[in-house]
């Protein structure tokens, strides 16, 4: 069964960079197979996709945050992360890792709260 485990800092501080890590486990199908995502969901708001990093290594992201957003990934340790930069509390919300583009395996969302 794929399993995705999101990890990173818990309070990241306005204007600092903002930087989680997804680590995939039990994954049956080869890891290069697929596109892993990054989503948030902000307090009382609805689920927000951030970006993508396809099979290929090629990434793509939302167009309000592309200026500030990286995403990566290391195939060696099937894991990915996600960078933003110059943080604002509006970034404060529940991050989600995924799977592909339909999204059929979750992390469990680590909350990030922007905040002085």
């Amino acid at each position: 069964q794929v399993k995705l485990q999101e990890s990173g800092p818990g309070l990241v501080k306005p204007s600092q960079t903002l930087s989680l890590t997804c680590t995939v486990s039990g994954a049956s199908i080869a890891w290069n197979d697929y596109s892993w995502s990054w989503l948030r969901q902000p307090p009382g708001k609805g689920l927000e996709w951030i970006g993508s990093i396809g099979y290929s290594g090629s990434t793509y992201y939302s167009p309000p945050l592309k200026s500030r957003t990286s995403i990566a990934r290391d195939t060696s340790k099937k894991q990915f992360t996600l960078q933003v930069s110059s943080v604002t509390p509006e970034y404060t919300a529940v991050y989600y890792c995924a799977r592909g583009t339909v999204y059929d395996y979750w992390g469990q969302g680590t909350q990030v709260t922007v905040s002085s």
